[in-house]
């Protein structure tokens, strides 16, 4: 199997690219590792500049994993058997198809993102029994 090599990624503060994300209340910066690794993973910061004003709903994200690391203010997420908050400086993986519902936000915050691989479909599911 022939794997394309991987390119270098630089993103500058300076000069950003902003892309179409899952939220139309949040904004997306691409880092540019979707094309430097050919797909195999994405990674991009997600800016808040105000809090959600409803849960997003039970959802699952198509992918083999997700990487959340907070960089600024706070979220809330919900899974079948825990809820959490992420503060600044805290991080969480998500395993693909593990259902999950974010049920908010503080008014501003940012945080890095990374998927694998870079498509990451959204899917809304059924709460879990409980829930």
């Amino acid at each position: 199997m022939d794997i394309e090599p991987m390119a270098v990624a630089v993103s500058t503060a300076a000069n950003p690219t902003y892309v179409k994300g899952r939220r139309e209340f949040f904004k997306y910066r691409d880092l540019g590792v979707t094309a430097a690794t050919h797909g195999r993973m994405r990674a991009q910061l997600t800016k808040a500049e105000q809090g959600m004003s409803k849960p997003t709903g039970w959802h699952v994200h198509k992918c083999e994993a997700q990487l959340v690391y907070m960089l600024s203010g706070w979220v809330d997420l919900e899974f079948a058997d825990r809820k959490v908050r992420l503060s600044a400086g805290d991080s969480m993986l998500i395993p693909g198809d593990t259902p999950h519902n974010e049920t908010g936000t503080s008014d501003t915050f940012e945080l890095l993102e990374v998927s694998i691989p870079a498509d990451m479909g959204t899917e809304p599911c059924a709460a879990p029994s409980g829930r």
